[in-house]
């Protein structure tokens, strides 16, 4: 038995570029495996108390505290854009492996929550971690799938998150610093 969904314009036209963005891809990996190897880069030049402005590409955004922590409150913490990407990386994801799959996803909201002991950031106490303690997110679907079919969908996407990756995984980092 086949079952056939009604699809908004909108979802017809996130599914065509997905595939058209899987195809480009596979046709420029399969005639070059280097080319999947992409490079990003940011800077960040210190503005107000603590705040920074991040210029990535085209982009530019800002990047503070709140008071509480010598900021100025102009623009969300460093932690919280960690969990923005986090949970951006992951509803990207969810829609590429949702077509993928052929699992239907109407709607797809995520709420993360993380923990972070700043007693190390104030240097209080070395024995604890600097960064997040945990990190926890409620991902909510709407769609006719059933509950198997979402947790296969979600299985995929754990294992295919850049981010989630970055953020579960030991990722080799080098500084230098100069004089300028």
């Amino acid at each position: 038995m086949t079952t056939t969904f009604d699809h908004t314009q909108s979802e017809i036209d996130r599914a065509a570029r997905l595939l058209d963005a899987a195809t480009t891809w596979k046709e420029r990996v399969d005639a070059a495996p280097s080319s999947a190897l992409l490079t990003y880069k940011a800077t960040g030049t210190g503005i107000g108390s603590v705040a920074t402005e991040i210029v990535t590409g085209k982009h530019t955004f800002l990047v503070d505290e709140p008071a509480g922590l010598a900021g100025d409150d102009i623009a969300a913490s460093p932690v919280e854009y960690v969990l923005g990407a986090l949970i951006s990386c992951q509803v990207v994801v969810y829609r590429l492996y949702a077509f993928a799959l052929g699992i239907q996803v109407d709607d797809i909201t995520i709420e993360a929550n993380a923990r972070l002991d700043a007693r190390k950031l104030f240097g209080f106490d070395e024995n604890v971690r600097a960064g997040f303690q945990d990190i926890h997110f409620d991902v909510t679907v709407t769609g006719p799938e059933s509950d198997e079919r979402y947790q296969e969908l979600q299985q995929a996407v754990d294992a295919h998150c850049p981010v989630l990756d970055i953020i579960s995984n030991p990722t080799p980092v080098t500084a230098a610093i100069r004089k300028a």
